[in-house]
């Protein structure tokens, strides 16, 4: 295995009808040598996900796991850390899709000292909102981030942080990049990850999008997560 490999860790629930293609997707688009193991971080699921995942880990070419989880991304995806062992975390969320050889793009941008970033994000949708959305990713900019895009980050780096902030329930993505922006370390690879628009579909684009503005402008004016995730509950997840 070589000096920097990956720790690809993916928050699920209730993902069987997305998580074989991801697994499939990313056996064929990764180098082995480069992936230490997928982990499939459980929080819960009550459908086929885990026996899925299980099934496909027998015959995979990488070495795969599944791991049960309290449920909350920030809690899963620190569990996920904690059992990683490769030298670099690789945050995915379960209808994504990174490009090609982006095991590769990841460790080239390690080696340059660039110890954390993602990738600019394309939403599977012609919305015309969503593709301007989707455009916006390639900035630097603060405000174009999102979990959407993907996440790497060196464990010594992520260690340091402290993970994720299992205080919150949501929002935890953008907790850990405010904390990467501080330190000046972050970098978006210009390639793009392909994200399903899935719950915009289900809620309506403009109705969703608002939400998630008031989201955003609740915690710059001082709200705390659990005011965060009743709104995320009453208006998103209900």
């Amino acid at each position: 295995m070589c000096k920097h490999s990956i720790s690809i860790i993916i928050p699920v629930i209730n993902e069987a009808s997305t998580i074989e293609v991801l697994l499939t997707y990313l056996s064929q688009k990764a180098t082995a040598t480069n992936i230490s193991e997928i982990s499939v971080i459980d929080g819960g699921s009550e459908d086929e996900t885990m026996t899925l995942v299980h099934e496909f880990s027998k015959k995979a070419r990488i070495p795969i796991y599944v791991i049960p989880s309290k449920k909350g991304r920030a809690k899963q995806m620190n569990l996920g850390a904690e059992t990683s062992q490769g030298s670099i975390l690789y945050f995915l969320h379960a209808d994504s899709n990174p490009p090609q050889d982006f095991d590769t793009l990841i460790i080239s941008e390690v080696k340059k000292q660039n110890l954390a970033g993602c990738f600019k994000m394309k939403f599977e949708s012609n919305h015309w909102w969503l593709r301007l959305a989707s455009w916006g990713t390639h900035l630097k900019w603060r405000a174009c981030r999102g979990g959407d895009q993907s996440q790497f980050i060196t464990k010594d780096l992520f260690d340091e942080i402290g993970g994720f902030n299992e205080q919150y329930t949501i929002y935890e993505d953008n907790i850990l990049i405010n904390e990467l922006y501080k330190r000046k370390q972050f970098v978006v690879i210009q390639e793009w990850i392909g994200t399903s628009a899935r719950l915009y579909e289900k809620k309506g684009v403009w109705k969703l999008q608002y939400r998630f503005w008031m989201i955003y402008l609740k915690k710059w004016l001082g709200a705390d997560s659990e005011a965060l995730y009743s709104y995320y509950k009453k208006h998103i997840s209900s």
